[in-house]
């Protein structure tokens, strides 16, 4: 019988749990819990003195306890608070502050959290502080470098959510596994498959892309022909059966316990040959990217553990739904000239997908969502074979890395494109708005461009176009009819989230304004001096000119608002702190709107 090892030595961190390590990445992310929980109104803090542009803060919390810091307060409410400057005082006695989980003990009474959601707040901050530890051991590239990796590359250097505190909670995960599968740990890997009842699993996609099709494409015949014969030496028909990747993780700690029945009558069969490339783990942790054949599909694959927001699996419907969006949307850009030609969009499409529904879990329908998520695969269209000559390609994440020298990558690409900071962005945002606007004023409809959706495509290191990805998880429809929006497809009209005008525009409000656009404009205020109101004027200033392009839609521009005074805040630690915490629901927990922020694109704000 196959053995597990344990009698190896016991895995030893200490060279990246350094104790000067450990007080610097404990200051960074104080400094973000407090510019964070302070722009969600979790916590308030009061000026007790100014000198020039730096403001000093106090934050007041029970018991005798306070937190001063230097900052700076910027337009959209959030903080850029200076983690050197962090000072913690208990009793009139202050000492600099480098313990996050204290400040989360001190803070959690003012707070309102409750000892069940403050003991797994802990725990995934641990998390994160530890593979910030080893980001921060690692001696993260340069700028420069950055600018000469590819774009699966890149990923592995980026350091998480820029929003979320706990951006690397990674629940489920051991530290065996965060060495194996961390995408910062840059660790390649080949997949591993298994077959699957052809009766069981649902194969969708595109048109012409049959499962055997697709199936020469990535693997190659040889690697087909192994497949088979090893369902025969083990006593199946091949043609029974489909092919599924799947992460070794999920497989050994989900698959096997969970699926033995299927196992046992051979339903779900372990093959022991491997996929011919090697694949690098990108920023979601569930999505691969092919390093030895970049034009070959990125693959999405369901791994149950808690990160972020949400437990990383495929729900059964959307998997299944996602080849017939693509499709549907390949039919709406091939007939539109305006993203075609003058924006030249490009649209990752989710192009197959394979789903293994539980056969037990599938007959509780309130089971909590993530009983709904295990064994699936999709495949994605790689951004390679759309790249023109010269053209390279950046997760919008990416402009927000800031290297341990303190220089910004975006400053690198501006530099290297040789054009003025004021110049670049104008081709930032003449590249990113015009087809996200396209969407949500023509079509209403509108995808979730934070920084890892979002690709930028430059030419000589200058913006030059958009591309966007992961669509069945992130695309909203306005409930509000559409003439211009044919009839959708299919189980399209079930699976696909529909909102009133006024929230589908949120999607850019806050996935692209303050998920991402906050921090930039922060960056380049803090590095290169260019103000932030500067900075929001040029993106109004293209909003307003895509408007002047479309006077025929002057009623969507006030159906989707994007000038309005304020809107709805988006607090994505509220969430897990208070709201949802770790709750356990039949539904995917959904992001929480409090309060309003003064739009900077407002002329009247």
């Amino acid at each position: 019988m196959m053995k597990a090892d344990n009698t190896g030595p016991l895995l030893d961190p200490r060279g990246a749990l350094r104790p000067e390590i450990w007080s610097a990445v404990n200051r960074a992310l104080i400094a973000k819990m407090l510019s964070e929980f302070l722009y969600e109104g979790l916590l308030q803090a009061e000026i007790i003195e100014k000198q020039g542009d730096q403001v000093r803060f106090r934050l007041e919390l029970p018991q005798g306890r306070a937190y001063l810091f230097d900052g700076q307060r910027r337009i959209l409410g959030n903080y850029r608070v200076l983690p050197e400057s962090l000072r913690r005082s208990e009793a009139g006695v202050a000492a600099p502050a480098e313990d996050a989980l204290k400040f989360v003990l001190d803070a959690r009474e003012a707070i309102g959290m409750k000892p069940f959601n403050t003991a797994y707040l802990l725990k995934e901050l641990s998390n994160t502080l530890m593979a910030d530890t080893h980001l921060a051991t690692d001696r993260s590239p340069s700028s420069q470098q950055i600018a000469e990796m590819g774009y699966g590359q890149v990923e592995g250097e980026m350091t998480g959510h820029p929003a979320m505190v706990f951006n690397k909670g990674r629940l489920g995960f051991g530290y065996d596994d965060y060495l194996a599968y961390a995408p910062e740990q840059k660790q390649p890997s080949t997949m591993a498959w298994v077959a699957v009842s052809r009766k069981k699993a649902h194969y969708r996609a595109v048109p012409g892309l049959e499962h055997e099709v697709l199936m020469r494409q990535e693997l190659g015949e040889q690697v087909l022909a192994n497949f088979r014969a090893e369902l025969t030496e083990k006593g199946h028909r091949a043609e029974d059966y489909l092919f599924l990747p799947v992460h070794r993780w999920q497989w050994t700690n989900k698959i096997i316990p969970e699926f033995a029945a299927d196992i046992a009558r051979g339903d779900i069969v372990p093959l022991k040959s491997q996929g011919p490339d090697h694949y690098l783990p990108q920023q979601s942790i569930r999505t691969f990217v092919n390093i030895h054949s970049p034009e070959k599909r990125y693959v999405k694959l369901p791994l149950s553990i808690l990160n972020t927001a949400v437990y990383r699996g495929l729900p059964g419907d959307r998997t299944e739904a996602a080849p017939e969006l693509t499709h549907w949307f390949q039919g709406v850009l091939a007939q539109d000239r305006f993203l075609t030609e003058e924006c030249g969009l490009v649209l990752l499409g989710e192009v197959a997908s394979l789903n293994y529904p539980h056969a037990y879990y599938e007959q509780v329908q309130d089971a909590p969502y993530h009983f709904h998520e295990l064994l699936g695969a999709i495949w994605r269209q790689s951004l390679a074979p759309s790249l023109k000559e010269g053209e390279r390609a950046f997760t919008m994440a990416s402009l927000l890395y800031v290297d341990h020298q303190g220089q910004p990558f975006v400053a690198e690409l501006i530099r290297r494109s040789g054009l003025e900071t004021k110049v670049w962005l104008q081709r930032l945002f003449g590249a990113v708005l015009p087809p996200l606007l396209h969407f949500l004023y023509n079509y209403g409809l509108a995808f979730s461009p934070h920084g890892e959706n979002a690709v930028l495509v430059v030419k000589d290191f200058a913006p030059v176009r958009l591309a966007m990805k992961d669509f069945i998880d992130d695309v909203n429809l306005s409930t509000e009819p559409i003439p211009e929006r044919e009839k959708l497809p299919g189980k399209l009209p079930e699976v696909l989230i529909k909102v009133p005008g006024e929230k589908l525009r949120q999607h850019i409000l806050t996935g692209l304004f303050v998920c991402h656009f906050r921090y930039l404009s922060d960056v380049l205020a803090t590095h290169l001096g260019f103000s932030e109101r500067a900075f929001w004027d040029l993106v109004r200033d293209q909003v307003e000119q895509h408007q002047r392009r479309f006077p025929e839609l002057k009623e969507r521009f006030s159906l989707f608002d994007l000038q309005a005074p304020s809107f709805e805040k988006i607090c994505l630690n509220r969430f897990r702190l208070l709201d949802y915490g770790y709750g356990d629901d039949s539904d995917r927990p959904k992001a929480i709107l409090i309060g309003h922020v003064d739009n900077p694109l407002s002329r009247s704000a």
